[in-house]
């Protein structure tokens, strides 16, 4: 446990996946081009949703912690390439499962692109912070 544990930058785990959250509330707004593109692609509603949707929600932010949580063990062991090798893959297959959902090209680079660009708020935070 020790291996995924010891020095951590906790703090710096934690604003990585704050930043990420902030990216996607940026990002998936149906106000903005990148939101609407996701929107319309996917074939979610421009509306707000009648209930707050509490399970995709928690999901998300235990996702981005522990992908944050992975950024922070990467960092500590000088093996960063190895957490930009894994989320090159995860968002390659994101994207391939977005397709197979239906969902337009649009959509799925949307996707993919919160997915790369939160990495990169993660790296920056262990940067800066740990």
């Amino acid at each position: 446990m020790a291996e995924i544990t010891a020095d951590i930058s906790w703090l710096a785990v934690i604003v990585g996946a704050v930043l990420s959250m902030m990216l996607g509330f940026l990002m998936f707004d149906p106000k903005r081009a990148t939101g609407r593109i996701w929107a319309e692609g996917t074939g979610m509603l421009l509306d707000p949703p009648e209930s707050f949707p509490v399970l995709p929600m928690a999901m998300n932010t235990l996702g981005l912690l522990t992908m944050s949580w992975f950024v922070g063990v990467t960092a500590k062991s000088d093996a960063l390439l190895t957490v930009i090798l894994a989320t090159l893959a995860f968002a390659l297959l994101n994207g391939a499962n977005s397709m197979f959902a239906g969902n337009s090209k649009g959509a799925t680079a949307v996707q993919m692109a919160y997915w790369l660009l939160s990495l990169l708020l993660m790296i920056l935070s262990q940067g800066v912070l740990a």
